[in-house]
């Protein structure tokens, strides 16, 4: 079979000739001949399977540059590229479900504006950040202060370390809000100023992006806003947070990553993805492209409780039993990251470690 016309190959493949054409100037679908006077285009009937994906993978809402990357892997690391999309796509609506049922029930008055807590309280904290014993420099971030604790972890390479700082800056004029009111802020006031600050943080992280030879910086994001009894949380990514209350370990945070898309569809057992090669694989993170947004929450907090924020350079190399070990432990804060920075260079501390311990206390 001879070449065919960019009109005949569009109805092949069921696609526009004008997206055919877009898709010549991208580099992702060049014709195999053009005509040097009338500048018609000429496709191989070969290229018919190519354009099918493209054409599939468009129908999925795949970005352009996502499209030529998997166009480019051999079939099953392409696979397991459109697999990771898909966990992005699931992890995304998941996060648009759970914060309409929080509009839900604030809207129809489940949620009150009024903090009716009687006792008051506040936080004892302690934050640090460390390369770890084996990396020649430091992604990650911690800051702790009397209204927000949080935690990043950027990616390694240039821009890494800048996207996690950046992200962590955003959040710090959030501390004076309460100052400026003097009153505690209502549940959707929290949750309104987190997400304005994080969407600020990634216009930062698009310039540092834009400033660095790979065009890439990304970072995940844990932190918690104080106020009054209430604490906002936000999520993106592979940071966690976890709470101690009457002596039990809960992780308040789902990891978004791909391999625990895995586990979420019962593909894959815990214990399995813990040694899985892909396990750092985000299928969300702070990119500075206005893509996905991280997960919003309210809690309420009790006297006695403690909270610990940590990237997972501590928590892919120490168990969950023994973080509730020392965790539950009377110790402080700044004692309870000795500890638990020593477990993780026990455990050979392959990663840079960020930890927040704060303790939640009666004023």
């Amino acid at each position: 079979m001879g070449l065919l016309t960019i009109g005949a190959f569009a109805r092949a493949a069921r696609l526009s000739p004008k997206a055919l054409r877009l898709y010549d100037e991208l580099g992702l679908l060049p014709p195999a001949a053009v005509d040097g006077e009338s500048g018609y285009r000429f496709y191989d009937p070969a290229q018919l399977e190519r354009a099918r994906l493209i054409a599939w993978l468009r129908r999925l809402g795949m970005p352009l540059a996502r499209i030529r990357q998997v166009c480019e892997l051999e079939p099953e690391a392409a696979a397991e590229q459109v697999a990771a999309y898909r966990a992005q796509i699931v992890a995304e609506t998941a996060a648009r479900e759970q914060l309409a049922t929080f509009l839900v029930d604030y809207l129809s008055g489940r949620g009150s504006a009024v903090d009716n807590t009687k006792t008051m309280i506040g936080i004892r904290y302690a934050a640090r950040s460390d390369a770890g014993p084996v990396r020649t420099s430091n992604e990650d971030a911690a800051y702790a202060g009397a209204r927000l604790l949080a935690v990043a972890d950027g990616t390694r390479g240039p821009g890494g370390n800048l996207a996690s700082a950046a992200a962590i800056d955003a959040l710090k004029p959030l501390e004076a809000l309460e100052t400026l009111t003097s009153t505690a802020m209502p549940a959707g006031d929290l949750l309104g100023a987190l997400a304005d600050a994080v969407n600020q943080a990634d216009k930062v992280i698009q310039g540092i992006a834009e400033a660095t030879p790979s065009g890439e910086a990304v970072t995940t994001l844990t932190a918690m806003l104080w106020s009054g009894s209430r604490l906002a949380l936000v999520h993106i990514g592979d940071t966690r947070a976890y709470l101690v209350r009457d002596g039990e370990l809960f992780q308040i945070t789902h990891d978004h990553t791909y391999v625990q898309s895995l586990v979420d569809d019962g593909r894959l057992s815990p214990a399995e993805a813990a040694s899985h090669p892909q396990r750092s694989l985000l299928v969300r993170a702070l990119t500075g492209t206005g893509g996905p947004q991280p997960d919003l929450s309210v809690h309420t907090a009790e006297p006695g409780d403690r909270y610990l924020l940590c990237s997972d350079g501590l928590s892919t190399v120490v168990a969950p039993e023994s973080l509730r070990h020392v965790l539950t432990g009377t110790a402080d804060p700044e004692q309870v990251l000795d500890e638990l920075v020593g477990l993780a260079y026990a455990a050979g501390a392959p990663d840079n470690i960020a930890c927040v311990v704060a303790d939640v206390v009666t004023l």
